[in-house]
């Protein structure tokens, strides 16, 4: 587009001042301005900044919110109800006929674990080595597996698209790992990478920020940009192919989302899927009992007679002590894990209210070029802002919402923090999910000697199945079951 078409649009949008140094650029960093100020919907982003600054002022104002419930009993239930074998034997059903898929959000980097690399390429210690990535895409094929010998499938029908959501500097990072891991055992056409989308970083007062002259500032919009972006073309070359079109294309029905920094997911956990076909559900989310009543995490509950995450500032010392007079357990206990089941219908009627969802405002220290003295500033205090949105803030408008609630020490080990900080980090992981190894080998009949660490393959059992040769036996020495060494020899 050239500066005549340009120029008119953006002073009515009241940010020409993204042209100030137009004249000084060379030709090449002028076509790639125009190019970036061209593709940017600049009256949107005016839009979003206002509806949020909006939100935030009313979140703010006393009496905003209605009051917070707990969470409705029929809307919920608990993997320690009993009925887990049947909501199993659904879901598995759904994935041996081909109807799921996995859309993973992997667009975060390692920046506090010490490492540069997209955070699913991160080893947490374990003796094999195998990076988050690879764990997940073992999962997917050990289930695909037990799907085809328990539906009497042939082998190698079963296929479980894996849609990973990547960000502007993790994709081709992501897309060279897989690469060059054969996609870990994937049929690479079953991998399908998309990108979240972008939102330009902001002063206060909502004037978008250069970062170098020919570049405006940009930042990720948030997990809960994993909406449009399936809406976004996979390639340039060819528009019409989406995520949406291609679930569509596949007859996928049903869809487990969720976040690569979690070692002991349980990717299109057929139990999840299960439970949530038999409520009928557009969506659900999996939850973990809060470990605390004080503990700093967002709970699923009501605000009226809405769904909503309420984060841990917003409840009271009373409400998060509140018990259930039934049970004893914390009445607000349904810590929220970024874990969702959606079905494709759902997932296509979010474009219809998505510009009713005002996005969150992160307040921080973005570089940025003063307009007056061409010079990058880097500031030490935070001079401006980054819009994101979340990726529950579509519980409000879900008409059929349902909520299962996982035992943590089975489903639930984030990894956020630097090695050797002794909570959610490397350490913590790798404990976690040994810990479940060694449970998985007791309960079918092994003993495992004090000290000895033993790490099950998730190509040979993905949660706990599939081991019958174990019982009876005694392992004395550490290694990996399944790879590396025979099961004798570590007996």
């Amino acid at each position: 587009m050239s500066l005549d078409r340009l120029r008119p649009r953006y002073e009515a949008a009241g940010q020409a001042h993204l042209l100030k140094f137009w004249d000084t650029l060379p030709p090449s960093e002028q076509k790639s301005l125009a190019a970036q100020l061209d593709a940017l919907d600049i009256e949107r982003v005016n839009r979003i900044y206002k509806k949020a600054v909006a939100g935030e002022a009313d979140a703010a104002a006393p009496g905003a919110h209605d009051p917070i419930q707990p969470l409705p009993k029929a809307a919920s239930d608990s993997v320690k109800s009993g009925k887990e074998k049947e909501w199993r034997a659904i879901g598995l059903e759904a994935i041996a006929n081909g109807t799921v898929g996995v859309l993973l959000m992997a667009g975060g980097q390692g920046t506090r674990l010490g490492s540069s690399a997209p955070k699913g390429c991160y080893d947490i210690g374990l003796p094999s080595h195998k990076s988050l990535f690879q764990y997940q895409a073992e999962r997917i094929a050990r289930l695909q597996t037990v799907a085809e010998e328990e539906f009497n499938k042939p082998a190698g029908s079963v296929i479980i698209p894996w849609y990973v959501m990547t960000s502007g500097p993790t994709r081709r990072e992501t897309a060279d790992f897989f690469a060059k891991n054969s996609y870990f055992g994937l049929d690479s056409k079953n991998v399908v990478l998309f990108e979240q989308g972008t939102l330009p970083c902001l002063t206060m007062e909502g004037k978008v920020l250069l970062e170098a002259p020919s570049r405006v500032a940009v930042a990720p919009d948030g997990n809960g940009g994993l909406y449009a972006a399936t809406r976004s073309p996979l390639s340039p070359a060819d528009k019409s192919h989406t995520v949406l079109t291609d679930l569509a294309k596949r007859k996928i029905l049903y869809i487990h989302a969720y976040c690569v920094d979690n070692c002991l997911v349980r990717v299109a956990d057929p139990v999840f899927l299960g439970y949530s076909i038999k409520k009928q559900a557009d969506c659900s989310a999996k939850v973990v009992p809060k470990s605390s009543p004080t503990e700093s995490v967002g709970v699923v509950a009501c605000r009226g007679d809405k769904f909503s995450v309420v984060e841990y500032s917003e409840i009271s010392k009373e409400q998060a002590e509140r018990q259930d007079p039934e049970t004893g357990e914390l009445t607000f206990r349904a810590g929220n894990i970024a874990n969702h089941f959606y079905t494709t219908t759902y997932l296509n009627k979010v474009e219809a209210f998505e510009e009713e969802l005002a996005f969150h405002i992160a307040r921080k220290k973005i570089a940025h070029v003063d307009l007056e003295s061409g010079e990058t500033v880097k500031p030490t205090k935070p001079n401006g802002m980054k819009l994101e949105m979340f990726v529950f803030d579509v519980f409000p408008y879900t008409e059929r919402f349902s909520v299962l609630e996982v035992m943590r020490n089975e489903e639930f080990s984030p990894l956020k923090n630097a090695p050797g900080t002794g909570s959610d980090d490397p350490g913590t992981s790798r404990r976690d999910l040994l810990a479940q190894h060694k449970r998985f080998l007791e309960k079918a009949g092994a003993t495992v000697k004090d000290g000895v660490e033993i790490e099950i393959s998730p190509l040979v059992s993905y949660a706990g199945e599939g081991l019958e040769s174990v019982k009876g036996k005694t392992f004395t020495k550490s290694g990996v079951v399944g790879e590396l060494v025979e099961l004798d020899a570590l007996v």
